[in-house]
């Protein structure tokens, strides 16, 4: 079943690479308390996640803290290699948490996993944004192919804000 408005989300914990390297990071220890965006995408380093979905949010980071939010991060079902790797090259290296579902159990868990194996990509996360405030999803945006970025991307966000 998918996650819903009104839903609390699911206990999760994810890797994030540091400069320490990898560190552990739940829901809770992300969520509780705090208004937070998280998006997420079908893969580090393809081609709309690279090029129009993650640029939006770190272009407009500043405008969304700005408007009450304490934390942006984006999640995929990748390693935390690749996240790290991707936030090195993208710039994004401690600006937002770039997490890693490197099992899809949070994406399971939240039901919005996909089977991109057509395009040789096997089990990923649909693409989508959330606003999620104290743990409970506020705002959810999934995108209808995988190959956009429209309804998840960093502009209509801002305009939920």
């Amino acid at each position: 079943m998918t996650i819903a408005i009104g839903d609390k989300l699911p206990a999760a914990t994810f890797k994030e690479k540091t400069a320490d390297g990898p560190v552990e990071i739940t829901t809770d220890q992300l969520f509780a308390g705090k208004r937070v965006v998280l998006f997420a995408v079908p893969g580090a380093f393809t081609p709309t996640c690279s090029l129009n979905h993650l640029p939006g949010y770190l272009e407009n980071r500043d405008t969304i803290l700005g408007k009450g939010v304490d934390d942006i991060a984006v999640v995929a079902v990748n390693d935390w290699h690749v996240m790290g790797a991707w936030a090195q090259s993208s710039g994004g290296m401690g600006k937002i948490h770039f997490l890693a579902d490197w099992d899809a159990g949070f994406t399971k868990a939240v039901g919005l996993d996909a089977d991109l194996s057509a395009g040789g990509l096997g089990l990923r996360s649909k693409r989508y944004s959330m606003l999620v405030e104290d743990g409970v999803v506020k705002a959810l945006n999934v995108e209808e192919s995988p190959g956009q970025a429209t309804v998840s991307g960093a502009a209509a966000m801002l305009e939920q804000l």
